[in-house]
């Protein structure tokens, strides 16, 4: 494989090249001897010695989430923020800097995508909201990155592969297939244009394609087959619409990796900033509920029974019925010739959004009347499983 692409670590002002990799059957490294104190922050010491970054937890009180601070990934962030009560209050849409009031002790700071992951190694943010391929990316596998949350439920993609439909990819239909194509040799690589430096070959060299050169562009990759300077391209992909409308394909084995927005957070930030751990629990437990609670809605119905026990049974004879746990059943009583008696039960249960109706139609056929529907907003567990992860991976 060939490669020959400067790769830069950015601090501030200051960068140094981070490898080169040229080599016609495996990848190496060859990192910059050259070593470089950076001037992020007055706060914080971070110097980068021989490709190693070393960092100090800065002496601050406030905790820092870093937000994306443009595009529909920022939208969404607020909003899922806002549905958990924890609503960004920014004095001046221009200022990078804004507050959580439910949280007092975080600092919102609005970032780049890349720099949110950036910062977080160096330690000027402890918490972040970005997508799970900008955390790969640009992480690049550091220890000191822990995922809180790894399924916010939006910024939904998936890293790709894509070749043209014609010529002489017009059978090519796997990565197997692309890999065993006899045209890619040392004079002449298979050419991928990607913005993604470090997975693509990372996953080119565990997919055993061997000769491979990147070339870097911005804007839309999906012209450069086309107009003759790439083979294929590597970029994140939605729907695959625009894919389609250039003449591209996707191909089996082709994935990098599936990708949505994801809570992620400094080890050290986690363990030796006060506080840190937490509000991250909070945030943690606040997002957990909300999610599992979308989708979901209370169902309240009256059912004639002779107990409750009995009603009871009769609900969960019925498979879409049973709700979290089991279903809520008490006595509704009236009044009737003078005497208060309870001939009506009350039951509760939840029930998921896709099967609403057919749930309602099994109360119905079980002597269910009076059926009242609400949404939900939160559903809290006795414990939020990714807590106990996440205490798991720090090792408490």
């Amino acid at each position: 494989m060939l490669l020959s692409q400067p790769y830069f670590q950015q601090c501030a002002t200051a960068y140094i090249p981070a490898f080169s990799i040229s080599c016609p059957h495996s990848f190496y490294v060859s990192v910059s001897k050259r070593s470089f104190i950076s001037c992020c922050s007055s706060q914080l010491q971070t110097a980068v010695v021989n490709g190693t970054l070393d960092s100090k937890i800065a002496e601050r009180d406030e905790i820092r989430l870093g937000l994306p601070s443009k595009g529909r990934m920022a939208a969404d962030t607020l909003d899922l923020l806002k549905d958990c009560q924890l609503s960004v209050k920014q004095v001046n849409p221009r200022q990078y800097v804004a507050q959580i009031p439910q949280l007092s002790n975080v600092e919102v700071w609005f970032q780049r995508p890349k720099d949110i992951v950036r910062k977080l190694l160096s330690g000027d943010l402890d918490l972040g909201i970005v997508g799970l391929d900008t955390v790969s990316e640009y992480g690049q596998g550091n220890e000191d990155l822990i995922i809180v949350h790894d399924a916010l439920d939006y910024g939904d993609c998936r890293l790709s592969l894509a070749i043209p439909k014609y010529g002489i990819f017009e059978n090519i239909d796997s990565l197997r297939k692309l890999a065993e194509m006899p045209q890619w040799n040392i004079e002449k690589p298979l050419r991928v244009s990607t913005g993604f430096t470090y997975l693509g070959p990372k996953f080119m060299k565990e997919n055993g394609l061997r000769h491979v050169t990147f070339s870097t562009a911005d804007g839309a990759l999906e012209a450069a087959p086309a107009m003759g300077i790439a083979d294929a391209i590597l970029d994140l992909v939605s729907s695959g619409t625009t894919l389609t409308e250039n003449n591209l394909k996707e191909i089996e084995g082709g994935v990098v990796l599936e990708s949505q927005a994801v809570l992620v957070a400094s080890r050290k930030a986690l363990i030796q900033r006060k506080g840190a751990l937490d509000t991250t629990h909070e945030i943690l437990e606040r997002f957990e509920a909300h999610l599992r609670a979308l989708g979901q809605f209370t169902v309240t119905a009256n059912m004639r029974g002779s107990s409750a026990e009995e009603v009871a049974e009769r609900v969960l004879s019925q498979p879409s019925l049973a709700g979290l746990q089991g279903p809520t059943v008490c006595p509704v009583f009236c009044k009737c010739d003078g005497k208060v008696a309870a001939d009506y039960y009350a039951i509760v249960i939840c029930v998921a959004k896709k099967a609403l109706y057919k749930s309602v139609q099994q109360l119905r056929a079980i002597g269910g009347s009076g059926v009242l529907i609400s949404p939900l907003t939160y559903i809290f567990d006795e414990e939020t499983p990714r807590w106990r992860e996440l205490l798991s991976k720090l090792s408490m």
